[in-house]
C-alpha cells in the first residue's frame, strides 16, 4: 500500500519574493517611485506567474542531479548526495542552523549521523520536488529521518500512513514506534484503537511481548472495552504462563487492575477461584476475597461498602457505528454490501460478499459479522462468510449441519443460533448453535413447528421465534415460541394478533418487536410489541409502508426497519421507530439499491 503525498511547501510560500510583481515596495523610498494610475483610476494588479516556482525548481533539481552549482555533498555511509545550501535551508530548520551558524557552514562535504542512507535520498528528493511517496517498506526509516531533518510534513504523512495500517496484529508495534520517535498524535490513535480492539489485540504475538508495565498500564485503563471483565483475567493468565519462571513475580501486580467483583460469581467460583496460579500468591487470594464478598452484597451495598479500582465499572469510549446491509434479492440474489454512518448520514459500499447470497441471517460476535445460510440463486446453502470490517474482506468459516434459507438468526451467551428456514423441499423445525472459539456447529432442541421466514431474536437471555410459514400446513404463523439455552428446551409463547410471516423482529429496552410481514398475499404495515414480564402482545403504531422480508436491528433506543418488499417492488428506504414517541419517521438517505432479504446489523465503524 503506498501514500502519495504532496504538498505546496514552504519554499513556494517562501518563493513569493521570486515572483515577479509591479507594484510599491515598502523597502523603497517612496518619493522615489512613480506611482502610476489606470485610467479609470485603479491600480493595476501586480503581475504573477503562478507556474513560475514549480518550473525554477525542476530546473534547479535538474542541475542537482547534473552536479551544477551544487555547494555541499551529504554523505551517509558511502552514499553522496549532492545538493544546494540554499535548498536545504529553505525547507528544513535543521539544515538551515546547521549553514547559518554552525561550522558546517564552511564545509563543502558533510557526513550526517543516524540518517538512513535510503530515507536521506528520498527526503532531498522531496525538497527539490514536493513530492515522496510513504510504503509500508520505508515508512519505518522515513519517519525517523523525517524527524532529525525537522521536515515535519513528510513526518505527519508517516504518521498518516501508519494510523491507516492500524490492525490488532501491528497496533502494539506502532504505539511502540510513535513513543519512540514523539509522535504524540499517531500515539495518542494508537492507544485508543488498542482500547477499542482490546479483545482482538490480546489474542496476537504481539501481546505476549509487553513488559509487565506495558501490560499493567492497558489492563487499568477505564476505557478498555471488552465483552467481560473475564477477558481481562484471561489475558493475565496467558501473558504470565508465556513465561512463568520470569513472569510470575508480577501476578499479584497485574491482578490488582482485573476487576474481579465484575464477574460472574460462576465464572469468579468455577475459574478464578480453581487457577492454580492464584492459590500460590496471598495478594491475589485477597483479591478473590473482596470479590466474593462483592457479590455477597445486595443493591446499594454494594456501592457504600466495597469501593476500590477494581468494583469500578470500565466506560469504554466505543467506537461510533455503522449499520451493515449484506447481500439480498434485487431483483436476484445478489453480493453487494453497503453501510450506513450514522455520524455522516451517507452510504457507501464495501467488499462484497464471495458468492451471491439471499434469505441468509446475520450475526455480529466478537467485531466479525457472520453471514449464515441463504440462497445463492440456485441453491439453498449451509456455508457461512465472515465479515472482518478492519481489513474490510470476507472469508468463510464452517459451514452448518443443515441448508437453510429464510432462517432466523441470533447470538446468545456469544454463540450464534440458526433457527428453521427451508432446505430447498421443506420448512424446518430444526435449530443449532455455532460456537465461534471452537469454530464447530451442533444441533440444539427442534421447535414444535416447522418455520421458514421466520423471525428471531433475544430478550433476557432467551431466544424468541417468531411466525414465519409452516410449509406443512402452508399457512402463515402467529405462533410464537422461546428457547431457553440452559435447558435445551422449547416453550410456546403467546400467540401474536396477526398472522406474521417474513416479519423483521428487534428488541428495544426489553420489549420485542414483529414489523409488517405477510399473511398470504396482504402485506402488513402494522407492528406489535411483546413484553417478556407480561407475556402479552400490544400494538404500536404502523409503519409508512407495508414491508415483508425487511431487516430489523436496533440502536440507541431506536429500532430501524431497513428495505424489504412491499409485495410489488423492494425498497430502498430505511424507517427508524422512537417507542418514546411511538411514532416512524423515514431516514433521509435510502440505499442504493432496493433489497428484500437482506441481512442487517450494527457494527462497530473501524477506525
Amino acid at each position: 500500500m503506498e501514500n502519495h503525498f504532496e504538498r505546496d511547501d514552504a519554499i513556494e510560500r517562501q518563493g513569493s519574493c521570486l515572483l515577479l510583481r509591479y507594484a510599491s515596495q515598502n523597502s523603497l523610498d517612496e518619493s522615489s517611485q512613480k506611482h502610476i494610475t489606470r485610467p479609470n483610476g485603479k491600480e493595476k494588479p501586480p503581475y504573477r506567474n503562478h507556474h513560475h516556482c514549480h518550473r525554477a525548481f525542476d530546473i534547479v533539481n535538474n542541475m542537482r542531479k547534473q552536479k551544477l552549482l551544487c555547494d555541499v555533498t551529504l554523505i551517509v555511509d558511502t552514499t553522496e548526495i549532492p545538493a544546494h545550501k540554499m535548498i536545504l535551508s529553505a525547507c528544513s530548520p535543521y539544515f538551515y542552523a546547521m549553514f547559518t551558524n554552525f561550522e558546517e557552514s564552511k564545509q563543502e562535504r558533510i557526513t550526517l549521523q543516524g540518517v538512513d542512507h535510503q530515507a536521506l535520498l528520498l527526503l532531498v528528493e522531496y525538497v527539490y520536488t514536493s513530492e515522496i511517496q510513504v510504503t509500508e517498506d520505508n515508512v519505518q526509516v522515513l519517519l525517523p529521518a523525517a524527524n532529525i531533518l525537522q521536515l515535519t510534513d513528510v513526518r505527519d504523512a508517516c504518521c498518516d500512513f501508519l494510523q491507516a495500517q492500524l490492525h490488532p496484529t501491528n497496533c502494539l508495534g506502532i504505539r511502540a514506534f510513535a513513543d519512540l520517535h514523539g509522535c504524540l498524535d499517531l500515539l495518542n490513535h494508537a492507544e485508543t484503537y488498542i482500547e477499542q480492539h482490546f479483545p482482538e489485540v490480546i489474542e496476537c504475538e504481539e501481546f505476549l511481548t509487553l513488559t509487565n508495565q506495558q501490560v499493567s498500564k492497558l489492563i487499568s485503563s477505564d476505557r478498555l472495552t471488552v465483552p467481560s471483565e473475564e477477558k481481562v483475567f484471561e489475558c493475565v493468565i496467558s501473558w504470565v504462563q508465556h513465561d512463568l519462571v520470569e513472569r510470575q513475580r508480577y501476578l499479584s501486580l497485574l491482578m490488582e487492575h482485573v476487576r474481579l467483583p465484575l464477574m460472574s460469581q460462576e465464572y469468579l467460583v468455577q475459574r478464578v477461584e480453581e487457577e492454580p496460579l492464584l492459590k500460590c500468591d496471598l495478594q491475589c487470594k485477597d483479591y478473590i476475597i473482596e470479590a466474593l464478598k462483592y457479590h455477597l452484597l445486595k443493591g446499594d451495598n454494594k456501592i457504600c461498602s466495597i469501593k476500590t479500582p477494581r468494583t469500578k465499572p470500565r466506560q469504554p469510549v466505543g467506537l461510533p457505528k455503522v449499520l451493515l446491509v449484506v447481500g439480498g434479492q434485487a431483483p436476484k440474489a445478489i453480493r453487494s454490501v453497503e453501510c450506513y454512518d450514522f455520524r455522516e448520514e451517507r452510504w457507501y459500499q464495501v467488499a462484497e460478499m464471495p458468492t451471491r447470497r439471499c434469505r441468509a441471517g446475520l450475526a455480529v460476535v466478537n467485531g466479525r459479522v457472520y453471514a449464515v445460510g441463504g440462497f445463492n440463486g440456485s441453491l439453498r446453502v449451509r456455508t457461512v462468510d465472515v465479515y472482518d470490517p478492519i481489513i474490510d474482506q470476507w472469508t468463510t468459516c464452517a459451514s452448518m449441519e443443515a441448508r437453510r434459507s429464510t432462517l432466523g438468526v441470533a447470538v446468545l451467551g456469544n454463540c450464534i443460533y440458526a433457527v428453521g428456514g427451508f432446505d430447498g423441499s421443506t420448512g424446518l423445525n430444526t435449530a443449532e448453535m455455532f460456537d465461534p472459539r471452537t469454530q464447530e456447529w451442533k444441533g440444539i432442541a427442534s421447535m414444535s413447528t416447522r418455520r421458514s421466514s421466520v423471525g428471531v431474536s433475544v430478550v433476557n437471555g432467551v431466544l424468541y421465534a417468531v411466525g414465519g410459514y409452516d410449509g406443512a400446513s402452508r399457512q402463515c404463523l402467529s405462533a410464537v415460541e422461546s428457547y431457553n439455552p440452559e435447558t435445551d428446551t422449547w416453550s410456546a409463547v403467546t400467540d401474536m394478533s396477526c398472522r406474521r410471516s417474513g416479519a423483521g423482529v428487534g428488541v428495544l429496552d426489553g420489549i420485542l418487536y414483529a414489523v409488517g410481514g405477510h399473511d398470504g398475499p396482504l402485506v402488513r404495515k402494522s407492528v406489535e410489541a411483546f413484553d417478556p414480564e407480561t407475556r402479552t402482545w400490544s400494538y404500536v403504531t404502523d409503519m409508512t409502508l407495508c414491508r415483508r422480508n425487511a431487516g430489523v436491528v436496533a440502536m440507541n433506543g431506536l429500532l430501524y426497519v431497513v428495505g424489504g418488499d412491499d409485495g410489488t417492488s423492494n425498497l430502498a428506504s430505511v424507517e427508524v421507530y422512537n417507542p418514546k414517541t411511538n411514532t416512524w419517521t423515514m431516514l433521509p438517505s435510502s440505499m442504493s439499491i432496493g433489497r428484500s432479504y437482506a441481512g442487517v446489523a450494527i457494527m462497530d465503524k473501524p477506525i
